[in-house]
């Protein structure tokens, strides 16, 4: 008895050193992760005299807005904002209509071609984007499409919802089919029941893949480079580039360029934050509902 009472507490110092460990581990991890995101902040904050001296500076001591101020005054980046905010809301909103709908009948319903079409999703994940590039122009090109935001975020929906899909189907799946019946059974139409029972459940994951779809169509560079080819309707990835390729001949203004690249990662860290507590508090009364 005595054996078994004094080895308790060994056990329970054994738990907290293990807690502490991977505490001190998952901290050290965080501060790997935020690293390059606070070097960014505070050489924005630093004249491009100090950033090019070989002795680094890891404070913004004697720092100023002027990057920012210098970034802004030119005129271009609040309609590379517009242009990015257009395209990026509606590919998000095209692509949860149409991934939402082709997981419904994925998982819902037995259809001929059903495995066909669910073969043809996860192919077309495995085509390199590079490949399409020709025929996306020539598309664009053929409907007039090209410089304009309807036409890229077209572009980006396609590229975005097949991997969508598969989110949603999993969500979908999970939702047992049960309570729509149950719900049928007492008096609901299968349009009420849905959108009373089976809707609330699937909003998290509603949730989640809006977040996937936003930052792959706010940070997408390749196919805008291809699309948007005037400087009047580039959007902000393309705009960002302009301050590293401004001249062949000078230095690059790496104050100017962590300015700029703060001012495009502003809205995601923003968005993120709002859609995540919202995420959170969906799964939390979607486990409740359940």
């Amino acid at each position: 008895m005595s054996t078994a009472l004094s080895a308790a507490p060994k056990a329970n110092r054994h738990i907290k050193v293990g807690k502490i460990i991977a505490s001190i581990a998952a901290v050290a991890l965080a501060i790997v992760w935020v690293f390059p995101v606070y070097w960014m902040v505070n050489s924005s904050l630093l004249p491009n005299a100090v950033l090019n001296s070989p002795t680094p500076r890891f404070l913004p001591f004697g720092g100023s807005l002027n990057n920012f101020r210098a970034v802004l005054s030119g005129g271009t980046f609040f309609p590379a904002l517009k242009t990015s905010l257009i395209v990026t809301l509606t590919a998000v909103v095209l692509c949860l209509l149409f991934a939402f709908c082709a997981a419904l009948a994925i998982s819902r319903y037995k259809f001929k071609g059903r495995q066909g079409f669910v073969l043809a999703v996860l192919f077309i994940q495995m085509l390199p984007a590079e490949g399409l590039f020709i025929a996306q122009y020539k598309m664009m090109s053929s409907v007039g499409l090209l410089n304009t935001a309807i036409g890229l975020a077209g572009l980006y929906t396609a590229a975005v919802v097949p991997f969508t899909i598969w989110m949603l189907r999993g969500f979908v799946a999970g939702v047992p089919a049960d309570l729509e019946e149950a719900a049928m059974v007492d008096g609901a139409t299968r349009t009420g029941a849905f959108f009373r029972i089976t809707f609330p459940l699937l909003a998290p994951g509603l949730v989640a893949s809006g977040v996937y779809a936003f930052l792959q169509a706010w940070n997408e560079f390749t196919i805008a480079l291809v699309i948007m080819q005037k400087e009047s309707s580039r959007t902000l990835p393309l705009w960002l580039r302009g301050f590293v390729q401004q001249s062949n001949t000078r230095e690059v203004d790496w104050g100017q360029v962590m300015a700029a690249s703060s001012l495009v990662a502003l809205p995601v860290i923003v968005f993120f934050l709002l859609v995540q507590g919202r995420l959170t508090s969906g799964l939390v009364a979607g486990a409740v509902k359940g």
